[in-house]
């Protein structure tokens, strides 16, 4: 009997189906944030994993550094943090994340404690415009 019998395969491949559906929505990354759009344009691919901090709508900080990145930090666990992955390495990109409807203030007060912990530059993170539409004659 020469043939092959592929239903253990296909059994393999529904399991490993099943797995990945199960598993990617748990691979985002950060905090659901409402960026502002602006017509900035991208920077160029960063040479270190950059430090990304996010203020939700509440005001709430979140930063991409330790084991628990989905839960808020206060601000001196933020900066602590903040001020050792910079300590290692200068170049690390600071990027902050702030939601549209946060107070100016809070954002603020946000980039002077990076400051402080040691970021020389902040980069704020937007949402692409949309294309213009065109017009017809």
């Amino acid at each position: 009997m020469g043939e092959i019998n592929v239903v253990p395969y296909i059994d393999v491949m529904l399991v490993l189906l099943i797995i990945f559906m199960v598993t990617a929505p748990l691979l985002t990354q950060g905090v659901q944030v409402s960026l502002p759009k602006a017509g900035a344009t991208p920077l160029p691919d960063p040479k270190h994993e950059p430090i990304v901090v996010s203020l939700d709508r509440a005001g709430r900080a979140y930063v991409n550094l330790g084991d628990e990145k989905s839960r808020p930090v206060d601000e001196a666990t933020l900066a602590e943090r903040v001020r050792i992955v910079l300590g290692r390495d200068r170049e690390t990109p600071v990027l902050l994340k702030a939601d549209e409807n946060l107070a100016y203030g809070r954002v603020i007060r946000t980039m002077v404690l990076l400051q402080k912990a040691g970021a020389s530059k902040v980069g704020f993170v937007t949402d692409p415009l949309a294309p213009p539409k065109a017009v017809a004659p």
